[in-house]
């Protein structure tokens, strides 16, 4: 207990003096010394500019980015099993500018790879969710994420970015409330919604040739955006339909088996010049279609019953006539805004203290989809404390439905077993909807570390697709550096 009690009062320490609050004992401390405390809390990395080296890079047009996350999720009670686990990733990703390096306007190289580790999967195991309750729970690897190269053109006007690519990093992308540079929400959903993973295979559906590329994966692909007003901009890409997701990530294929995934989106920016005063916003309706064959969800429900009976053992006759029939082509919209709410002070605040407010919406089509309908919204605070600007307390809800078809073939399996053998139903509930309730508090403890506590509400977690799960809570403690 002492251990852990020193180094309880080694943190709070250290955090009061970040945040300028006085303690016994160290008013005697000498001022260099305090300046030079503050001067390491303060700077923008950890290992700060290598003796000036990364801003002489950085000039030069080379950026280095080195960026990690470690989580401790813990499922409390519910789900699938109650305990904890380790879970962590780090990313490492170079930027060249080529206007600074060879004088060539308008052009940009990123190459990044992803390192996770630790226990996983979290959710499969603890909690039995869909939506996934933490942002790094996949499976562990070191591999390549994205590699591309964007060039601008029509006075900046335009864009086309071409080569291995994650279609969050463009799409669908959370400005004002989480993203990459800002994690204030963890649950997976709230990064990128669970409902675009629809295009994914289902459990013990036949395996088909389609997935997703989305952080931590990429896929080769090819993007257009073009911004034709201060205000507005319109942008397509077309994907591989079945990028790599084995521990390398470096394999190219494109087959025309596979098929290929297209998205577009147009946007609207509100108030984002800079002659703009009042709060900053977005607003974005988009749609994307894959060319692969999907299995048709009602009959699929089937095959994966008979699937799952024989992977048991069981000596039943399949209840199936044959494979699920496919539906040509899958596809889904949705509507994202994020807007400001309201500032504490004007726009000149670097810290951006307020409230933003969120709201995204989904849908596809239920004949070929596990889910159907998809709702997510919430607040974000920034700087709620006085003297902790740079902190955020966030609130967020979703909700996810499950496709009709996928119910209705649980009844109609229940009634055949009845029927043709007289055996007990196989489902006591009927697939309905997950839903998530999380809040959480990221606090900037230094400009390179933050850390951040979590807890989460999981209802219907897996939507009753498989199996009845208690609904569950779960609490994780994450922490990030910036190196």
């Amino acid at each position: 207990m002492k251990k852990y009690s020193c180094q309880a009062v080694a943190m709070v320490s250290f955090v009061a003096v970040l945040a300028g609050v006085p303690m016994p004992g160290l008013a005697q401390q000498a001022a260099a010394e305090k300046s030079a405390l503050l001067r390491f809390a303060e700077q923008d990395y950890l290992l700060g500019d290598w003796g000036g080296l990364r801003s002489d890079l950085s000039r030069r047009g080379v950026d280095f980015e080195f960026f990690f996350a470690g989580s401790g999720p813990i499922n409390l009670d519910g789900g699938l099993e109650h305990g904890g686990a380790y879970q962590g990733g780090l990313l490492m990703a170079l930027t060249l500018d080529s206007e600074k390096l060879v004088g060539y306007d308008g052009g940009t190289f990123n190459v990044s790879s992803i390192w996770l580790h630790g226990e996983k999967p979290f959710s499969e195991r603890y909690v039995g969710d869909l939506n996934k309750v933490n942002l790094i729970d996949f499976e562990n690897s070191f591999r390549l994420w994205e590699l591309w190269y964007e060039q601008e053109f029509w006075d900046g006007r335009a864009s086309l970015k071409f080569g291995q690519m994650a279609i969050d990093r463009d799409f669908i992308v959370p400005e004002y409330y989480n993203g990459l540079a800002s994690i204030n929400l963890l649950n997976q959903t709230f990064f990128y919604p669970t409902m675009a993973f629809n295009v994914y295979d289902q459990p013990f559906f036949p395996v088909g040739h389609h997935a997703l590329s989305s952080t931590p994966y990429g896929a080769p692909g090819i993007r257009l955006r073009i911004d034709p007003f201060e205000h507005a901009y319109f942008q397509i890409a077309a994907y591989d339909g079945n990028p790599d997701f084995s521990d390398s990530g470096t394999r190219i294929s494109l087959r025309s088996d596979e098929g290929a995934l297209l998205y577009a989106e147009i946007g609207l920016k509100i108030n984002q010049t800079k002659e703009a005063q009042g709060p900053p916003g977005n607003i974005k309706l988009g749609a994307y279609y894959h060319t692969d064959d999907f299995y048709d969800i009602y009959q699929g429900t089937f095959n994966a019953f008979d699937n799952f009976i024989a992977s048991q053992g069981i000596p039943l006759p399949p209840l199936s006539p044959g494979l699920a029939r496919t539906r040509e082509g899958n596809y889904g919209f949705y509507f994202l805004a994020d807007q400001t709410l309201w500032r504490e002070a004007g726009k000149e605040d670097v810290a951006q203290q307020g409230l933003v407010g969120f709201f995204r919406v989904a849908t596809a089509p239920e004949n070929r989809n596990l889910a159907k309908f998809g709702i997510d919204g919430g607040l974000v605070y920034n700087g709620l404390i006085p003297s902790r600007d740079w902190d955020t307390f966030s609130i967020a809800g979703s909700y996810m439905e499950i496709s009709d078809d996928l119910s209705s073939a649980q009844r109609d399996i229940n009634a055949a077993l009845r029927r043709n053998f007289g055996l007990a139903p196989a489902f006591t509930k009927f697939a309905d909807y997950e839903a998530v309730i999380e809040a959480s508090y990221k606090a900037q403890l230094t400009a390179w570390w933050t850390l951040q506590p979590s807890v989460q509400r999981v209802i219907h977690p897996g939507g009753r697709v498989q199996a009845n799960i208690p609904d569950a809570w779960v609490f994780i403690l994450q922490t990030t550096l910036r190196f």
